[in-house]
């Protein structure tokens, strides 16, 4: 059930619906897309004049650098999903070599000695209508102040393919199961430090961190660089420029050299290989808060709803799907719950396809923006197919559902996930 919606989430509610009405006043800059096209949200290209100065990427030779063997991997066109069976055993942060790969493109190959950070935009102090913009190199960068965090990265679809295989909903996206997501200890500095020292103004409002890998193509329109806007409120509390993961420099494919991180919020706010940032006076919108990473459909509000923060509350077992177990001997089912709300405080199992419950013995203690392991003892009693449950509750009071609202493109899905066993 749910419980009160907690502060955090009132003041996000409040950022966007204050946020909308000055989009729908003509208040609001969405990079050069007409109000007319917002308004049947038809995204448009990246603004022209305002792109960052960073030479252009070298592209790898595939979509994905890194070696994608099938027992860690399942390969879904430009993306990697990570094998659940895969991480078992692997510790609390996940193995950069298992962490899964999300891409709107390809991997862009980047040397850390030729990055440049600019920052630019009307909420920087400046002259009226001056854009002022500042530059940090990657050796800049660094000698600010340090900080580490242990945080989940997610993708808004992950579990997508369920409101298909359980639901029978009709989704658009990559049928992701559950393993869009990982955890690791990024190092990085905070974006409140970075933009305080670039001269942060008063009146800022948002602020658009976007890539250097290339423009995105959708429906034969370019798209322009992957770019979405996060409130100042957000960025200047808990987001990194994380240069780390797990103690090695970033990966290419998670973000080499700088990347964002925004804890508990779902992966598209957190840009990979992130060249500029524009901080901006007024709200600001692009593809990724208005054609997409929000939800449409028959449970939602006529236009959709607002741009989505948060991620919901998952389970999943270190195991694969269709795995067998023996009659009559004792086994140790293992697995990870996670929520964007908070931490997870509780989780129940069910070995027989809900019928019966029972509570799970957690190996963590509840953190937020991070997964709890927990493991369970079976003993199946005979021979057949059935189905393992976990079901979540998180410090907030949020427990998954029996079923996900649905909406059209597939994101946030929450529901108690069916996994399928046989005993022999």
């Amino acid at each position: 059930m749910l419980s009160p919606t907690p502060a955090g989430h009132r003041h996000e509610t409040d950022y966007d619906r204050r946020r909308l009405r000055q989009w729908l006043a003509g208040e609001a800059r969405a990079d050069g897309v007409s109000r007319r096209r917002l308004l049947t949200l038809l995204a448009a290209t990246a603004a022209g004049t305002a792109l960052g100065t960073a030479r252009p990427a070298h592209a790898a030779d595939t979509p994905i650098v890194k070696p994608l063997p099938p027992e860690w991997f399942i390969q879904r066109g430009t993306n990697a999903e990570t094998r659940w069976e895969a991480l078992r055993g692997t510790g609390h942060h996940t193995p950069n070599s298992l962490f899964f790969v999300r891409n709107h493109t390809t991997t862009p190959v980047l040397d850390a000695a030729d990055w440049r950070l600019r920052l630019w935009g009307s909420g920087l102090r400046g002259a009226p209508g001056e854009d002022r913009p500042v530059e940090f190199g990657y050796d800049e960068l660094r000698a600010l102040p340090a900080v580490t965090r242990t945080a989940f990265v997610e993708c808004a679809g992950n579990g997508r393919s369920f409101y298909t295989t359980q639901q029978g909903e009709t989704v658009t996206g990559t049928a992701w199961t559950l393993g869009a997501i990982g955890v690791a200890r990024w190092r990085g500095v905070r974006l409140a430090d970075v933009l305080r020292g670039a001269g942060l103004s008063p009146y800022a409002v948002d602020v658009q961190p976007r890539g250097l890998d290339a423009e995105f193509v959708s429906g034969g329109e370019s798209l322009g660089r992957v770019r979405r806007p996060l409130p100042l409120a957000k960025a200047l509390d808990d987001v990194l420029l994380a240069y780390e993961m797990n103690g090695e420099p970033l990966p290419y494919d998670h973000g080499h050299p700088v990347r964002v991180l925004v804890p508990s919020w779902i992966g598209i706010a957190s840009i990979k290989w992130v060249g500029d940032i524009e901080v901006s006076a007024q709200p600001l919108f692009s593809p990724w808060n208005t054609a997409f990473y929000r939800l449409f459909g028959p449970a939602h509000p006529e236009g959709g709803s607002a741009p989505l923060t948060r991620q919901t509350t998952k389970s999943a077992f270190e195991l694969a799907r269709g795995a067998t177990f023996t009659a009559g001997r004792k086994h140790v089912l293992h697995g990870r719950s996670w929520s964007g709300a908070g931490g997870v405080a509780h989780v129940d199992v069910s070995t027989d396809g809900g019928t019966n419950w029972r509570p799970a013995r957690l190996h963590d203690r509840p953190r937020s923006g991070t997964w709890t392991r927990w493991s369970v003892g079976w003993r199946p009693d005979a021979p057949g197919a059935t189905h393992l449950l976990a079901r979540a509750t998180d410090t907030a009071g949020r427990t998954q559902p029996d079923t996900a609202v649905p909406n059209t493109q597939g994101y946030l899905f929450d529901a108690v996930v069916r996994h399928p066993v046989s005993v022999v």
